[in-house]
C-alpha cells in the first residue's frame, strides 16, 4: 500500500478548545493500515482542502518534511474483509506528513496488539452462550440430532442453524470467494477454540470434518455442474461425504498408492483398497483419491465394499467400481495438489478444534483440584498436582499462540508459504493433547479412566491426533527439512559459535586499539588469563 505516512492530530472543537482525542478516535480504524498516531503537532486551522478516500491516504504524498497537509474534515473509507467501515471527524485538524525511508525502518503493517475487535468479540460471545445453552443440552439428549431423519429431530436442528445462519456464522471455514463469510484463519481459529469444546457444535455451523474439506476441493476445482450437485446440497446438510485416501500397504504416502482408475468409454473404472476412511460407512458420497486423480464415488455404487471392523474409520474395498467420465473432481493426475489443499486447512483446523478439548481438560482438572481432599488439604495444595496445573498452562498458552501465528501467517500468505508451521503445529497439538488431558484424568483419578466424563475418550484420542492427516513422524522430518534450508555449513572444524575462533577475531579487531593503548592490551591479557583459570 505504499510507504506508511505518519498522523499528527489534534481535536479542534467548535468552540475553539483542543484536546488530543481524534487520535483515540482514529485509532481502531486506522491500525490495521501502515500509519501512526504521533502526539499532536499543531492546530490546523485552514478551511477543508481535501477529502483523502483511503486509497490517496495508502500512497505515498509528494511531501517532504517540514511541510504538511492539513486536513480539516477527514473522511476515509475502510474495507475489512467484507464490511466498509466509514468514519467522519467533522470538527478536526490533521497534519498528514510523508517521512521518507519510513517504510524501510518501521517494516511492514504491525497488529500484534493481541485483542479482538469488539464486533468480533461479540460474535464470539454468541457462540459461546449458544453453544452452552443450546448445543450442548441437544448432545446430551439426542447425541446424533444434526444427522437424524426424524422430522421432530430435523426441525429442532433447523431452528437452531437458522440462528447461526442469521449471525452469518454458517460454513465459516469458506472463503469469501469460495461462497462462505471469509472470516480469515485467524478468526476461523478463535472460533474454533469454543466450537471444538462442544460435540456436535461444527455439524451445527456447518463446518465439521471431513466435509470441510471436501467442500473446499469443490468449490475451489469443481464445475459449475459439480456444485450444483454435490457442494450445494453438502452446504445444506442433505449430502454427507467421507475422504477416503490411506491405503494399507502404504499408510498416508501418496508415492505408494496403488487405487487406480482406468478410462472406459463414458467411464471411469476403479479398483483398489482404502484404510481409515473416517465415516465412510455414514457418508452419500466419497471423494477417492487415485494415482490418477480425485474421484467423486457414491458409497451406494455397485462395487464399493465396506469391510464390518473397523467402525468408525472404515476399510473400503473398490472393486470395479464404475462412475460417470464428469466424476473427476480437478484435473486428470491432480490428485496430489488437490490433497495438499484440502489436508493443509485440515491440519491447522484439526489444531484449532484441540485448543478447546485442552482448554475443557484443563478446566475439568482445575474444578478437580479445588474440590477433593487428600492427606488434609484439597488436593490444588499438593505440589505434584499444581506441577501438572502449571505445565498444563503453559503447553496450552504456547499451542494456542502457535496456532494463532500459524492462521494469521495462512492469512497473509497461503497454506503453501506457511506449510513448515503447519506441519509443526499438526505434531504439537497431538503431544500437548496427550499430556494435558493425561494430566487431567490423574487428577480426577478414577473417575477420569470412565466414560462419565469427557477425559477418558480425550486422552485415548490423542494418538489418533497424531496419526490422522499423516503421522507426526513425516511432519517433523518436513519440518527439519524445510528448517535446515535456511542454514549453511560452516567452514572448517569449527561451529560459528566456537568461542576460540571468536575471541581470536575479536582480538584482531581491537589490535589497532591495542598498539595505541598497550594498558589496555595488558588489561585484556590479564582477563585472558582470568578466564581461562575459570576454564572458559
Amino acid at each position: 500500500m505504499g510507504a506508511p505516512i505518519v498522523v499528527a492530530t489534534r481535536y479542534r472543537s467548535r468552540d475553539g478548545r483542543t484536546a488530543p482525542s481524534l487520535a483515540a478516535a482514529l485509532s481502531p480504524i486506522l491500525r490495521p493500515l501502515p500509519l501512526v498516531l504521533t502526539a499532536p503537532t499543531r492546530l490546523a486551522t485552514e478551511p477543508v482542502l481535501h477529502r483523502p478516500r483511503l486509497e490517496e491516504l495508502a500512497a505515498p504524498p509528494v511531501l517532504a518534511l517540514p511541510k504538511t497537509l492539513r486536513v480539516g474534515v477527514v473522511e476515509i473509507e475502510v474495507v475489512r474483509g467484507h464490511r466498509r467501515q466509514s468514519l467522519r471527524t467533522c470538527e478536526s485538524g490533521v497534519d498528514l506528513a510523508y517521512i521518507p525511508g519510513a517504510d524501510e525502518r518501521m517494516g511492514a503493517p504491525m497488529a500484534w496488539d493481541f485483542s479482538t475487535e469488539p464486533e468480533f468479540q461479540e460474535k464470539l460471545d454468541w457462540v459461546e452462550k449458544f453453544c452452552r445453552e443450546e448445543v450442548e443440552p441437544l448432545d446430551m439428549i439426542f447425541p446424533y440430532a444434526v444427522r437424524s431423519k426424524d422430522p421432530k429431530i430435523k426441525a429442532i436442528v433447523k431452528g437452531l442453524q437458522d440462528q447461526v445462519k442469521a449471525q452469518g456464522l454458517w460454513a465459516l471455514f469458506l472463503d469469501e470467494e469460495l461462497g462462505g463469510p471469509g472470516l480469515g484463519q485467524l478468526k476461523l481459529g478463535l472460533l474454533n477454540e469454543i466450537l471444538g469444546r462442544y460435540g456436535s457444535a461444527p455439524q451445527m455451523f456447518g463446518s465439521a470434518a471431513p466435509d470441510t474439506g471436501n467442500m473446499e476441493l469443490l468449490a475451489a476445482y469443481g464445475t459449475e455442474e459439480q456444485k450444483e450437485r454435490w457442494l450445494k446440497p453438502m452446504l445444506e446438510q442433505e449430502l454427507w461425504s467421507a475422504y477416503s485416501m490411506t491405503e494399507p500397504q502404504g499408510g498416508s504416502d501418496p508415492n505408494l498408492f496403488r487405487t487406480h482408475a482406468v478410462r472406459d468409454g463414458d467411464e471411469w473404472v476403479i479398483n483398489g483398497e482404502k484404510w481409515f476412511t473416517s465415516a465412510g460407512r455414514a457418508a452419500d458420497i466419497l471423494f477417492v483419491m487415485c494415482t490418477n486423480g480425485m474421484f467423486v464415488v457414491p458409497r451406494d455404487t455397485p462395487g464399493v465394499e465396506i469391510q464390518p471392523e473397523p467402525r468408525t474409520h472404515n476399510h473400503i474395498i473398490y472393486n470395479d467400481v464404475r462412475i460417470p467420465a464428469d466424476h473427476l473432481l480437478g484435473p486428470e493426475d491432480g490428485a496430489k495438489v488437490l490433497a495438499q489443499r484440502r489436508l493443509g486447512g485440515g491440519r491447522i483446523h484439526h489444531a484449532m478444534r484441540t485448543i478447546a478439548n485442552c482448554k475443557l481438560a484443563f478446566d475439568m482438572m482445575c474444578e478437580r483440584a479445588l474440590s477433593r481432599e487428600s492427606h488434609g488439604k484439597i488436593i490444588g495444595e499438593h505440589q505434584m498436582v499444581q506441577e501438572k496445573i502449571a505445565d498444563s498452562y503453559a503447553q496450552i498458552r504456547m499451542l494456542r499462540l502457535f496456532v494463532l501465528e500459524t492462521a494469521w501467517k495462512i492469512d497473509n500468505s497461503s497454506t503453501q508459504e506457511t506449510r513448515t508451521d503447519i506441519a509443526a503445529v499438526k505434531f504439537s497439538m497431538a503431544k500437548v493433547l496427550r499430556e494435558v488431558s493425561f494430566n487431567a484424568l490423574h487428577i480426577l483419578g478414577s473417575l477420569g479412566t470412565t466414560n462419565l466424563t469427557p477425559i477418558q475418550a480425550m486422552y485415548a484420542s490423542a494418538p489418533t491426533m497424531g496419526i490422522a492427516d499423516g503421522v507426526d513422524e513425516v511432519h517433523k522430518a518436513t519440518v527439519a527439512r524445510n528448517v535446515l534450508k535456511s542454514y549453511a555449513p560452516h567452514d572448517g572444524y569449527w561451529p560459528t559459535e566456537y568461542y576460540p575462533e571468536k575471541r581470536k577475531r575479536a582480538r584482531e579487531k581491537f589490535e589497532p586499539m591495542f598498539e595505541s593503548d598497550p594498558e589496555l592490551r595488558d588489561m585484556a591479557d590479564a582477563m585472558a588469563k582470568y578466564m581461562e583459570r575459570r576454564g572458559r
